[in-house]
């Protein structure tokens, strides 16, 4: 079972963050996921979830995110990541800088009934 979520992690960072399917966070997450970490202004469940991932890629629309490490344990995944971007658009206020932006994080995500939940985003 951990194998499987990891590969379904694997395939939302491919597929939704870096591809730009965000029409596809459905597929990997219920209607009422929650973070407990949100970003400003993110809304609940998964709409929410899913205007933030487009507030996202309208502010680097080149974003690009890589697994650095992956540990699996029961139905809990934690990930740690980097991604970056060049900041074409205004995002949390700021206005858009050209700069290329480099971030590192680590997800923890439980997953049921074969979709996901994120429990933690740092």
């Amino acid at each position: 079972m951990s194998e499987d979520n990891e590969t379904r992690i694997r395939e939302f960072i491919d597929r939704v963050l870096t591809a730009g399917e965000i029409d596809a966070t459905g597929d990997y997450f219920h209607d009422d996921v929650v973070e407990e970490e949100p970003l400003p202004g993110q809304g609940p469940g998964l709409h929410g979830l899913k205007e933030t991932l487009i507030r996202i890629r309208h502010a680097f629309p080149d974003s690009k995110w890589s697994i650095e490490e992956q540990i699996a344990e029961d139905n809990k995944v934690l990930t740690r990541f980097i991604w970056s971007g060049t900041h074409q658009g205004e995002f949390l206020g700021i206005p858009p800088t050209n700069r290329v932006v480099r971030v590192w994080g680590r997800s923890l995500i439980g997953s049921k009934a074969g979709r996901s939940s994120p429990r933690a985003f740092s």
